[in-house]
């Protein structure tokens, strides 16, 4: 019995820890349940009627929370532009959070010609591309292209710094944008939305970064004399 305690204390001093280090919540919850439950058996087996009182109380409140967020979750709907959003940039947070930040934004149609970001100049959007392409000038020479599935101003838009380049689209295009100056103090406001967000905004910079030294070492093999 004393060993039987001794890991049924342990188990919950584990639980609780990972419930401190998890980033999202309802993980967090879900562990604080696990927590409920050993509270739970270990006083079914001691026969303390408080601590079983006690440890259901923190099983229903934890299933409480949880079930409510898998409903909410369960609720949403996202169009098939907004769920390969989510999906490529933003999976770690839960749908009704994803809803939630896309509906910081809109859905536009732009034009050929149309210019999203001007070099020097301030980024006023933080632009998903979703359909069409735009082209990457950086003091008159384009220095790249974007395509679908592109995110356009993430360097600067949270930062406040001006555009490093102008990107113009080259096509009829679909996008989302969300003002600058509301995505901030609502990225700052909510901290689960600012860690997917710098997480979505880490995986597009590697995957420009490779396309890039793809275009570099291309360039170079064609200059090298034969």
């Amino acid at each position: 019995m004393v060993l039987t305690r001794l890991l049924l204390h342990l188990a919950i001093f584990l639980l609780l820890c990972a419930a401190v280090l998890v980033k999202r919540p309802i993980l967090a919850r879900s562990l604080i349940g696990g927590v409920g439950v050993i509270w739970l058996v270990q006083a079914l087996l001691t026969g303390d009627v408080a601590d079983a009182i006690l440890g259901g109380i923190l099983v229903l409140l934890a299933a409480a929370i949880v079930g409510r967020r898998i409903w909410r979750d369960s609720a949403v709907r996202f169009t098939p532009d907004e769920q390969h959003m989510m999906d490529s940039l933003f999976d770690g947070l839960p749908r009704s959070r994803a809803r939630h930040l896309v509906d910081q934004g809109v859905w536009i149609s732009g034009r050929a010609g149309d210019t999203l970001t001007r070099e020097g100049e301030p980024v006023e959007h933080l632009y998903y591309l979703a359909d069409g392409d735009a082209r990457v000038m950086c003091q008159g020479v384009e220095v790249g292209h974007c395509g679908p599935g592109d995110l356009i101003g993430e360097l600067t838009v949270l930062s406040g710094e001006t555009a490093t380049a102008t990107v113009i689209l080259t096509r009829p295009s679909r996008f989302w944008c969300a003002p600058a100056e509301d995505l901030r103090p609502y990225v700052e406001a909510h901290e689960d939305i600012r860690r997917a967000i710098e997480h979505g905004f880490a995986t597009v910079l590697k995957a420009k970064l490779r396309a890039s030294n793809r275009t570099i070492a291309g360039a170079a093999g064609a200059a090298a004399p034969h």
